[in-house]
């Protein structure tokens, strides 16, 4: 393992459970303030509005002065976000809250960046799924740690998650390695958009592919509802079921399945397990066919998340990864954004079936772009100077 690559892991694993305890609370606390449907739709959204603007940012400032110091700006700012949460009195201040926590929340692009500088080539694949396993963690320890601590009153969760995301950032004072070496920093320019078409349309298709899975988040607990008879509790335990499974695709056997068929592959079958998937759930009527639609939900993108990042590491220059990947967070935020109302909408006005078979058809179209654009077969080693050689994988 790659020295400094457990106290990455363990960082960004501290910072999801810090989010894990307040996102399924969140919703139910604002209402304490007088919130509507649309208005704790709209406490979201700031959240992912913000991340948009300031990933970029923020992947910017780690290439240009290091990973540990925006690292540690990122906590400090996710402990106060949280504290003013906690704090509130008013419904604008929980908004002031959300905004600073999303806008520093760019600190697992700048995680993946991290990895990326002291992952060999040939292990960066399956590090970088380890990565996106802390995630799955997150959010498996998260809701049960913050369930518990809203017995002490509604808003100590928010405040135990201060109080983590604060240790988190003196600890990666401490013992966070910078990974981002001087001599390999860019000099002073303007920042720009990464010009690279392949990056581009990694972006474009994780937009789609993020669009879907967060369509099927927004809206599974109603449709189990109406179909199943699931209550919260039940629906709590779908999704803890759906982390599990996650890590272990992303803990595990990612790195395994990426050495035996390669990253593009992945990228395809993880897309083709989303469309099955998702089709699959509009039409399930007994749990043996939820189940299987789960189970493909959760591998799919399991595969293809990390398949998405590890493209991003692999054909953006060397001196730009940390932009380039805050970009496609950006990309992610935006689906976030826009996802969960356009699939609640679909839910009212077409049908219970309908975000997920949108979503399905949506995620064909992102599979049937990665053909069209040669990113199922397609890898490039991108220098610091911006050339790129690529390399056909047949």
């Amino acid at each position: 393992m790659p020295k400094g690559y457990w106290t990455i892991w363990s960082t960004v694993a501290l910072d999801l459970v810090g989010f894990g305890i307040i996102v399924p609370i969140l919703g139910r606390y604002a209402e304490r303030f007088g919130a509507s449907g649309l208005t704790v739709g709209l406490l979201f959204a700031s959240f992912s509005l913000a991340q948009l603007l300031m990933a970029p940012v923020l992947g910017y400032l780690s290439d240009r002065i290091g990973r540990k110091p925006v690292i540690i700006i990122s906590l400090i700012g996710t402990a106060v976000g949280s504290f003013i949460t906690g704090a509130a009195g008013a419904l604008w201040v929980l908004f002031a809250g959300r905004i600073v926590d999303g806008a520093s929340g760019g600190s697992l692009s700048v995680a993946q960046a991290a990895v990326a500088d002291i992952a060999p080539e040939e292990r960066r694949p399956a590090l970088l799924g380890m990565l996106g396993a802390a995630f799955g963690i997150g959010f498996v320890l998260g809701p049960a740690i913050g369930g518990l601590a809203a017995l002490g009153g509604p808003h100590v969760p928010f405040y135990l998650a201060g109080v983590l995301a604060s240790i988190n950032a003196i600890a990666a004072m401490v013992r966070l390695p910078e990974t981002r070496p001087a001599d390999l920093r860019p000099a002073r320019r303007t920042r720009r958009t990464p010009e690279s078409p392949i990056l581009r349309h990694l972006a474009i298709v994780g937009f789609i592919t993020v669009f879907a899975f967060t369509s099927f988040e927004a809206t599974f607990s109603l449709f189990g509802d109406r179909r199943f008879g699931l209550t919260e509790a039940s629906s709590a335990a779908v999704f803890l079921g759906v982390g599990l499974v996650l890590i272990t695709v992303q803990g595990g056997l990612y790195g395994r399945w990426a050495e035996r068929y390669g990253v593009p592959r992945l990228l395809v079958a993880g897309l083709s397990m989303l469309v099955l998937g998702l089709a699959l759930m509009s039409v399930s009527l007994v749990w043996p066919v939820l189940i299987v639609a789960l189970l493909l939900l959760s591998v799919g993108q399991g595969c293809a998340s990390p398949s998405m990042t590890t493209l991003v590491t692999e054909h953006a220059p060397a001196d730009r990864r940390g932009e380039a990947l805050g970009y496609q967070q950006s990309a992610y935020a935006v689906a976030r954004v826009l996802g969960p109302p356009a699939a609640g909408a679909m839910f009212d006005r077409v049908g219970i079936w309908s975000p997920f078979v949108a979503g399905s058809v949506v995620c064909g179209v992102a599979m049937v772009l990665v053909v069209t654009w040669g990113l199922d077969r397609r890898m490039s080693v991108v220098g610091s100077n911006g050339c790129e050689t690529v390399v056909i994988n047949d």
